[in-house]
């Protein structure tokens, strides 16, 4: 066409840049503009919005504006699209501040005025950003300006609110959309449905369902396996199965989603019999299971210390060419440490390693809390260097179980070490490190230090809770310390927890022994 004399028309040269940008071919598009203005063909409104749009989707924005400049000094004047356009472009790119910006210059220089498209697309920048209370302005905005909202705006905002777990603002929303008499779609029920079932109100999200078909809205495989995922996790799997059987009733296949969450909730309650059908069934249907559907299976298996059939799924997997991730490793590794399967656990760390899979900080925190609760310190201290030289960041769990190890062990002194250098480390210690500081100094008999630790939590913002006080009280009390017991039980009592079983056992046993004061009883019957 570049070749041909007369050159074609600039319409016709448009027509072929708008279906090359359809195919998403956006730098031959700018690539032959540049070829059309050397050869003296005219850009013209049209031309120029296309090239727009096709800088927005290659993430160049500075040269997307400055085709905005040559609008001005080709005397031509942007439109609606182009400014549509460019606010897009920014919505892509998460700058909605900027696309905010540009949308008050375009209303308020006069250029042109908003549509339903320029409204709609910022708004959806709001929503992605969490900023409802945007949305919703914009929504009534649109009103003043006698621009109607259409079922993509409101959908927009329902569906915003939902994420955000603003279910209530989003029904209000679906009210007023149906009075306004715009019909909801599948898109609104999708986003409600899934909304009502992030919260547990799964009663309002079979409702939602029962409403949509009774007009005629036919639910998709996402909304089933939403809803479905929603009842198992309420442990109602019986629930969750009928909406299954509800699902294939209707003709509509149940996918790798909607198998794995009903896997899971049956999982969930122990039910490993009804677990396994479905893994079955899902292999027989070819190609639905995945990793996480194993990985799910072999939680549940691990769950009820079933490890060898959690080994034998694990072992499939690599009969189906599936490798198994860091989550389905550091559960199974978990698995044999809660059976007692230490040396299995290490072998299957290794091996993980051999096979390219990297451990996370929580399969460590697992191997290391195994090692630490079977007196196998030595290798738990090595495992933890090992972590640092990976330069893993260390978190609270993984150093409250090495204290706890050490204290454990009678290492009183290197817990101290460990436990008072977290703050240099930038890890704050939360009330089971404290907790299991205290019952090592109960233990040792070092009870100064105990209740020099219960005040210092208290200064530095992690509140004692009821295990904290049991532990220094019965440590006082095995100490014969009697009077400082009954002040730690009072402020116990006052801050709302009270003795448990072990606590009464020894206050009661000191009480019979005219030990301890009487004064007590009252304390303890409040509690």
């Amino acid at each position: 066409m570049l070749h041909s004399r007369p050159l074609p028309s600039a319409v016709r040269f448009t027509q072929i840049l708008t279906q090359l940008a359809r195919l998403k071919h956006y730098s031959a598009v700018i690539s032959l503009n540049r070829e059309m203005s050397l050869l003296g063909i005219a850009s013209n409104v049209y031309t120029l919005t296309i090239i727009i749009n096709c800088y927005c989707h290659l993430n160049q924005m500075g040269y997307a504006l400055s085709v905005l400049g040559q609008f001005f000094k080709s005397g031509l004047q942007p439109n609606v699209a182009t400014f549509t356009t460019l606010i897009h472009g920014f919505v892509l790119q998460n700058r909605v501040a900027e696309a905010a910006r540009l949308f008050s210059k375009m209303v308020g220089g006069g250029h042109c005025q908003p549509n339903v498209f320029t409204f709609n697309t910022l708004i959806k920048g709001f929503c992605m950003i969490g900023n409802n209370s945007a949305a919703m302005e914009l929504l009534r905005k649109m009103e003043e300006r006698g621009c109607q909202p259409d079922i993509v705006t409101f959908n927009t905002i329902i569906d915003g609110h939902c994420k955000d777990t603003l279910v209530d603002q989003a029904l209000h929303l679906f009210t007023e959309m149906i009075g306004r008499g715009i019909a909801p779609d599948v898109v609104t029920y999708n986003s409600l449905i899934q909304g009502v079932c992030n919260i547990g109100q799964w009663k309002e999200a079979t409702r939602l369902l029962n409403e949509m078909v009774s007009q005629n809205i036919v639910p998709d495989v996402f909304i089933f396996s939403v809803l479905v995922d929603a009842l198992c996790k309420e442990g109602m799997v019986l629930e969750a199965k009928t909406v299954v059987d509800m699902m294939i009733q209707r003709g509509i296949e149940p996918d790798m989603v909607t198998y794995s969450s009903l896997m899971d909730g049956y999982c969930l309650r122990g039910e490993m019999d009804e677990a396994r059908q479905v893994f079955d069934l899902m292999i027989s249907k070819g190609s639905m299971v995945d990793v996480q559907s194993c990985s799910i299976l072999i939680n549940g298996y691990c769950k009820g210390k079933k490890i060898d059939q959690a080994n034998k799924i694990f072992k499939e997997m690599c009969r189906m060419e599936l490798v198994p991730n860091t989550v389905t490793y550091t559960t199974l590794i978990d698995g044999f440490c809660k059976v007692g399967r230490i040396q299995e656990a290490e072998k299957l760390f290794s091996h993980m390693q051999g096979c390219g899979q990297y451990p996370d900080v929580q399969t460590y925190a697992v191997l290391l809390d195994a090692l630490c609760s079977n007196q196998q310190l030595p290798k738990a201290i090595e495992l933890l260097r090992e972590m640092k030289d990976k330069k893993l960041e260390l978190n609270i769990v993984v150093y409250t179980t090495i204290i706890e190890g050490l204290c454990k062990a009678g290492k009183m002194d290197s817990a101290i070490e460990v436990f008072s250098g977290l703050s240099s480390k930038g890890v704050q210690p939360n009330v089971r490190a404290y907790n299991i500081m205290i019952h090592g100094f109960c233990k040792g008999g070092l009870l100064s230090e105990a209740e020099k630790l219960l005040r210092e939590m208290g200064e530095k913002g992690c509140s004692p809770d009821g295990w904290t006080y049991n532990i220094i009280i019965r440590g006082l009390l095995n100490n014969n310390e009697a009077s400082m017991a009954m002040r730690l039980i009072q402020e116990m009592v006052e801050s709302g927890f009270s003795a448990d079983a072990s606590s009464m056992e020894l206050i009661v046993g000191l009480l019979s022994k005219d030990i301890v004061d009487p004064a007590l009883l009252p304390l303890l019957k409040d509690s």
